[in-house]
């Protein structure tokens, strides 16, 4: 079972539309930073500057968007390498990815791509992530990605894949509050189901983001506030779970600062809030 994290409290990502403000102002108003990992392989410059003077202030975590645990071939030694350098360096307090492929060979789709949820499937993702952890000498959590197909030889449902998944590796599960909405709109389930199945013991840190609706689809676009009905399905998983580490992901028309915080700070009030109903 994964070991049951720190709770680091409200976090935002660390973006390059918030660096300037960060180098000149410092770190406010947020418990932590995650950042996205491959963005930071290379050493030196601004990046790197920024990342130093954010870890130097307040805790980091590493979310990376290219491993892809569910594709054919292994997680390549190279990024494997890259990754331990990094944490190695800057000593996150966890390392995710997402339950995804996304390319085969050369070809690459650069998006984050379901799988099949089938026996044959979870074998092959569980011998990758204990690869990975084996590599990085540490357990990961792994985030549930939106989808707009599925596959009809899947065996199982998500849910119940991710839980196979912690138990037979001990990884977490990334729970992405705003995946769940939107998966669950397009393929016409209630989310809270999907919500409900997930043990607090195995959720290591939440994603609560914006989407688009495009006619009867809904779009993972990280654009805007945290829409009502995710901000709804949070609170239910707080208000079962308790306090989770939880960060706002608003990566499209991102604001100032002052504002990315503005929303993080929405989940702090609304924890402080069930607290005082529960107290």
């Amino acid at each position: 079972m994964f070991p049951r994290l720190t709770n680091l409290g409200h976090g935002i990502g660390l973006r390059l539309a918030h660096f300037g403000h960060i180098l000149e102002h410092g770190v406010s108003g947020v418990d932590w930073f995650e950042i996205i990992s491959e963005n930071f392989f290379e050493p030196g410059g601004r990046p790197q500057a920024v990342l130093e003077k954010v870890r130097a202030a307040v805790p980091v975590v590493m979310h990376g968007v290219s491993m892809a645990l569910g594709g054919v071939e292994p997680v390549p030694d190279e990024y494997l390498a890259s990754l331990r350098a990094l944490a190695d360096r800057i000593e996150p307090a966890w390392v995710s990815d997402h339950l995804s492929w996304g390319g085969f060979g050369r070809h690459h789709a650069h998006d984050l791509l379901p799988l099949p949820y089938t026996a044959e499937a979870l074998d092959h993702v569980a011998r990758q992530i204990d690869r990975v952890q084996e590599r990085l000498a540490r357990p990961i959590l792994v985030e549930n990605v939106s989808t707009y197909l599925e596959f009809v030889s899947s065996e199982m449902t998500e849910w119940e894949f991710l839980l196979e998944l912690t138990g037979r590796t001990g990884c977490g599960v990334l729970c992405d509050v705003n995946n769940i909405y939107v998966s669950a709109h397009n393929h016409g389930y209630d989310p809270a189901v999907y919500l409900d199945a997930l043990p607090g013991e195995v959720i290591g840190q939440v994603h609560l983001a914006g989407h688009t609706r495009v006619g009867a689809c809904i779009i993972d676009t990280h654009v805007g506030p945290v829409p009502d009905p995710v901000w709804r399905l949070y609170r239910r998983l707080v208000a079962r779970v308790g306090r989770l580490p939880t960060l706002i992901e608003w990566d499209e028309a991102t604001p100032d600062y002052a504002t990315v915080v503005a929303e993080a700070s929405r989940a702090r009030e609304l924890e402080r809030e069930l607290a005082r109903e529960a107290g």
